[in-house]
């Protein structure tokens, strides 16, 4: 764990294999997780409405299990969030969220 789901416009301005790479990467400097237990992935949005003035959006959410704190969660956001103001332009809506996974009902194999 964690599983990143980046969410996005079909026309980004990097190439959507790079940015799972850089969001990949940029949650291991994080220092909160172990590169073996990172997953990363994208979805491509074809279909979307946008406000007045954005050309897109890339929208990242990430899944944890429950017990880190507010302070390592709000870190982990303005990283990823860092990152992503790197490779896009000011008229994209860019996204974070931190959403942590019960324990007691994830199941695995």
């Amino acid at each position: 764990m964690p599983h990143i789901v980046i969410e996005h416009s079909e026309d980004l301005p990097i190439l959507p294999q790079v940015l799972v790479d850089k969001v990949h990467q940029a949650t291991f400097e994080s220092d909160l997780f172990e590169l073996s237990t990172i997953k990363t992935r994208a979805i491509a949005y074809t279909h979307y409405q946008l406000g007045e003035g954005q050309d897109g959006f890339i929208h990242i959410a990430v899944s944890l299990m429950a017990g880190r704190s507010k302070q390592q969660k709000r870190q982990l956001s303005e990283h990823l969030l860092s990152c992503l103001k790197t490779y896009c332009r000011d008229s994209y809506s860019l996204s974070v969220n931190i959403y942590d996974v019960d324990q007691d009902i994830y199941r695995k194999c």
